[in-house]
């Protein structure tokens, strides 16, 4: 049996998700890092024996309703496990983990944005309830999903 944990991160803390993704090639990184001490990120950190090996964030307001509306729909950002931990159901620990801590703070609607390529993550999102599609297009990253499920 794993020895893990899942916990919300420390702001001062917020250097060692290097360990899951590498912040000098992120160019979102710093806006990350405000969002976390402003309270508007709320990032939780799996850990192995108290190595960061994945995370997974709730974001309040992202600024467009079709991922938050306050009070009601929270989006899923950054699900990301460190490479050599991938499949090994790590992924879904945290997201169902985060699903309770949305349905905990009385959110009964959860959004998550997803590539089209990305069929690993697209399958977990529709295996735990992201069917509803809100967006089917492309920004300069390419094509994408903006999925919705009811919690």
């Amino acid at each position: 049996m794993k020895n893990y944990v899942i916990e919300p991160l420390k702001p001062e803390e917020y250097h060692k998700c290097s360990n899951i993704w590498n912040m000098q090639t992120q160019p979102l990184s710093l806006q990350w890092k405000e969002e976390i001490e402003s309270g508007n990120r709320l990032v939780f950190i799996y850990k192995i024996n108290g190595e960061f090996i994945a995370e997974g964030a709730l974001v309040l307001d992202t600024g467009d309703p079709d991922y938050t509306i306050r009070g009601k729909r929270v989006y899923v950002s950054r699900m990301i496990v460190k490479k050599e931990y991938r499949n090994r159901g790590i992924g879904s620990e945290i997201l169902a983990f985060l699903i309770n801590k949305a349905q905990e703070m009385g959110f009964n609607e959860m959004t998550i944005g997803v590539d089209k390529n990305n069929t690993t993550a697209l399958h977990l999102y529709r295996k735990f309830g992201f069917t509803e599609v809100l967006f089917d297009g492309t920004d300069e990253n390419g094509e994408y999903y903006k999925l919705m499920k009811r919690i």
